[in-house]
């Protein structure tokens, strides 16, 4: 079975490329900013994520609060 996308040339592609940029271009940056920013925040999570669990002091107590609520003044 042979494809159909092997009988388009380089000049149909180019054609087919340049109605997807007239139709869709003003949405491609906001997709790539998006996606980029996505990528940045789940490398941050990642990275903080690791450091949450590298950097507990010797006395706590994972995180919980130890119910007084008092002021020391």
């Amino acid at each position: 079975m042979i494809s159909p996308l092997a009988f388009l040339g380089p000049l149909e592609l180019t054609i087919v490329l340049v109605v997807v940029m007239l139709l869709f271009g003003n949405r491609i940056p906001g997709m790539a900013r998006s996606l980029g920013q996505g990528i940045v925040e789940f490398r941050k999570g990642l990275k903080g994520d690791e450091g949450q669990n590298q950097k507990q002091l010797p006395g706590d107590q994972g995180g919980y609060s130890s119910g007084s609520s008092e002021k020391k003044d």
